[in-house]
């Protein structure tokens, strides 16, 4: 063989395997975008509103801040304000009569109140767009025994509370007004109560 032939072949050669290495490259970055937006995706849904169970979101924004101060009508007629609950552990849960997980937390909720209203724990729901006809029964349904607030038309709340991707959304408050904790979608009773009590 002479010595152009061999030229030739080694450069097939060389083009082969530059373009093999290019195509596997290629491929590679292809899968590794395809996890990415995968995992992005599976992120953004952790508080859907079809009731997917999403982590204490404990590196939220709000979690070590003040918690805002809001005075809103019970559905009772009268008018609750946060602040007047001051050197109380607080619980607002935001739910709707119509969210599954929601009618999980709220039977916990009632039974904390129960054993802890004394020590000074204060639950409180905030129905993000139920009516009051629709309010009444399931609160006598589910015997809620915490002040229940109408949140249908006041996104400003949620929004001061949020960013909301989903409910329920649960804001753990200590005594001195702080917001401890956040929790996006179905919650853990044991966590909950565990929170509770080491701020009690």
């Amino acid at each position: 063989m002479s010595r152009n032939n061999n030229g030739g072949v080694i450069a097939i050669i060389i083009t082969i395997i530059v373009t093999g290495g290019l195509i596997y490259l290629g491929v590679t970055n292809k899968g590794t975008s395809a996890s990415s937006s995968s995992a992005a995706s599976t992120d953004s849904m952790a508080g859907h509103h079809d009731g997917a169970a999403g982590p204490t979101s404990n590196l939220d924004a709000l979690v070590g801040q003040p918690a805002p101060d809001f005075s809103l009508g019970l559905v009772d007629g009268n008018t609750f304000k946060l602040s007047e609950h001051r050197g109380k552990v607080v619980v607002i849960d935001f739910w709707a009569t119509w969210c599954g997980p929601c009618k999980i937390e709220i039977p916990w909720f009632v039974e904390f109140q129960t054993k802890y209203g004394a020590q000074g724990l204060q639950v409180v729901g905030v129905s993000v767009d139920d009516t009051v006809d629709k309010l009444n029964p399931f609160i006598r349904e589910f015997k809620m025994n915490y002040p229940v607030l109408q949140g249908l038309g006041h996104d400003d709340l949620t929004n001061a509370y949020g960013p909301m991707w989903g409910i329920p959304v649960t804001a753990v408050i200590s005594r001195d007004g702080k917001i401890c904790s956040k929790h996006t979608g179905l919650g853990s009773k044991d966590k909950f109560e565990d929170e509770i009590k080491g701020l009690l």
